[in-house]
């Protein structure tokens, strides 16, 4: 019994766990520090349980997703994918209305005191279901071509447009952005020849550009407004071109977050000195807690932690050599650099705003339990790789 207990414990890569252990310890500090100002004491310290909660929730889904044989994920990905999307349909019929009212997208869930917005379990279906997609078209097709690879761009295309469906039903634009990093993340691994990736990235950057001329101009938002954008989405996108020209009102959330992160410093004011109020600061704006708290070290170090996270969920993939998971890992690099990058962007005034969280650290159960999830999917190849060397060498 002990000896197998050991060689679990042997096949876990703490290599990857480790960054985001630190992450989370940062995530609970900062957490803390956003709402101890807001709140009683005796609701600080429920949130801060009902946070601590969903860490042990989600760390006992990472370890069972990384125990679980990856025949029984493959063969259960389809159904999970269809299950999905059933989640989502019923959104559009049972929704918690006051949070549709405050942030506009009718994207959650209410049990009680509880919230969960399946969008974010979603973004790991998408994930498997792209990786099952790309795996079993490469199995059948040896020889590729342009046809080939035209057919696999279609299927994926096919199993993306109900979800982007369904969010322009809720009016989640940010979330739909980042179910297009994980597209984009696959796409560019999955074999497809280079012509068709130079025409699919060509046809982006011009899509782009025109987007930008829409959201930049009045006759542009005149015709963006006829394809359902709202109001808010343009004040977003004022605050981020121009922060300060209107510090009072709509862009006030994105001032004083560069206020914080600047007035923090080199070294930062020190743990739960808080002199800017922040909206929203526990989540979307967590970044700016820990820039005031620990100033650009603390920045630089949390930067660091995603940075080797990733580094070392790529090195895992490359040494297990497992074709379905490379995929997978694929897509769980591009989810969470996305995540970073769009979170740390918005807050210091690169990007605008689309309210989404920055992983492992911001408060929330939905985000958090689909960011462990998917590190759990990834280190599932070295615990099982791990246990085929060491029955290997018992053999």
């Amino acid at each position: 019994m002990l000896r197998t207990e050991k060689r679990e414990f042997h096949q876990i890569n703490y290599r990857i766990l480790l960054p985001v252990f630190f992450l989370s310890i940062i995530g609970l500090m900062s957490m803390y520090v956003a709402i101890s100002g807001e709140y009683s004491s005796t609701d600080v310290l429920k949130k801060m349980l009902q946070q601590v909660l969903w860490y042990a929730i989600g760390g006992a889904s990472l370890y069972v997703t990384m125990i679980i044989k990856p025949e029984i994920i493959w063969k259960l990905t389809p159904y999970a994918y269809i299950l999905g999307l059933i989640l989502m349909m019923l959104l559009l019929f049972v929704y918690d209305v006051p949070l549709a009212l405050e942030t506009g997208s009718k994207n959650w869930f209410r049990f009680g005191s509880v919230t969960f917005q399946p969008a974010e379990l979603v973004k790991i279906l998408y994930i498997l279901m792209l990786s099952y997609i790309v795996t079993g078209h490469n199995q059948m097709y040896q020889v590729r071509d342009i046809k080939t690879d035209g057919l696999l761009v279609g299927k994926m295309l096919l199993v993306t447009l109900p979800i982007a469906i369904l969010l322009n039903l809720q009016n989640d634009f940010g979330t739909m952005l980042v179910f297009l990093a994980i597209l984009g993340g696959v796409f560019l691994v999955s074999g497809i020849s280079w012509k068709i990736i130079l025409a699919v990235v060509t046809l982006a950057l011009f899509l782009g550009l025109i987007l930008i001329y829409l959201v930049t101009t009045d006759s542009g938002r005149e015709f963006l407004y006829k394809l359902g954008f709202k109001a808010y989405q343009f004040a977003r996108i004022d605050a981020w071109i121009d922060p300060f020209f209107d510090p009072n009102n709509q862009s006030y959330q994105q001032v004083q977050a560069l206020l914080a992160i600047a007035t923090g410093g080199f070294f930062g004011k020190g743990f739960n000195v808080t002199d800017i109020y922040v909206p929203v600061r526990s989540s979307d704006m967590i970044f700016s807690v820990v820039a005031e708290n620990f100033g650009f070290i603390g920045s630089v170090f949390v930067i660091l932690m995603y940075l080797l996270l990733v580094y070392r969920m790529i090195k895992t993939c490359f040494e297990t050599k497992n074709v379905f998971f490379s995929y997978i890992t694929a897509g769980v690099v591009m989810m969470i650099v996305f995540h970073v990058f769009e979170n740390i962007g918005a807050n210091i005034g690169l990007l605008p705003l689309t309210g989404i969280p920055l992983p492992f650290i911001s408060q929330g159960g939905s985000a958090l339990l689909s960011n462990m999830i998917a590190v759990g999917l990834v280190m599932n190849m070295t615990y099982h790789y791990t246990s085929i060397k060491i029955k290997r060498q018992r053999l």
